[in-house]
């Protein structure tokens, strides 16, 4: 869901000096999920579910666009969050919406364990813990193609194929748990190995695999 709009218009206030000057968040309103749902000429108030990887500030802020809107996580995410680990934010969820939580690896996808959620399509979180503790990505059928949303497992594509890129020293620093966080990158690395050929796949930070049209 990205920043929210109050967050756009009041970075500093809503997120902290801190956060901002170390994240180098860009502050745009047309960038926010509300707004580009409404510029594809769709009505946000239909958005009824957000599938989050996890809870770390640039990735859920915009659920306070869309309050009606339940949020599907891990419970080991949402434990954490509630928990006060400072790296979330939150108020981010102050406008207390429903939070449908899963914690039982009930299904498989593609061998690896996963966790249906409770919707009226298939859709999987694929535990990839380790940046956080309750990572996940997110496994998604369209039009019969199976698309995989890895969320914080890479922030590079070229992490896939470099093992020592230079991101992996900020990949470090930012998991809670770093061998747990390389473990995951391997699935994602075996997975894309296994199967890239028949599925799309994508992160949450490379600008390189997003296309955008004029």
């Amino acid at each position: 869901a990205g920043l929210s709009l109050a967050e756009t218009r009041e970075p500093e206030k809503r997120l902290g000096k801190e956060l901002v000057e170390i994240t180098g968040f860009k502050f745009d309103e047309n960038l926010t999920a509300v707004r580009q749902i409404e510029n594809l000429g769709l009505n946000p108030k239909n958005v009824t579910d957000i599938i989050c990887s996890h809870l770390d500030p640039d990735h859920i802020g915009g659920t306070a666009d869309f309050p009606e809107a339940k949020i599907h996580v891990t419970r080991e995410e949402y434990k954490a969050f509630k928990n006060g680990d400072d790296r979330y934010l939150k108020q981010q969820l102050e406008h207390d919406p429903e939070m449908v939580l899963y914690e039982n690896d009930d299904s498989e996808w593609l061998g690896l364990p996963a966790r249906k959620l409770s919707m009226d399509f298939e859709v999987y979180l694929i535990p990839l813990f380790g940046h956080t503790l309750g990572h996940c990505g997110v496994a998604y059928k369209d039009g019969g193609r199976w698309v995989f949303y890895v969320g914080d497992a890479y922030y590079l594509r070229a992490e896939l194929t470099d093992k020592h890129h230079p991101v992996d020293q900020l990949a470090t620093i930012r998991a809670v748990d770093n061998e747990m966080r390389i473990e995951s990158l391997n699935k994602v690395r075996k997975l894309i190995e296994d199967y890239g050929d028949t599925i799309d796949y994508f992160g949450y930070h490379d600008p390189e695999e997003f296309s955008v049209s004029i």
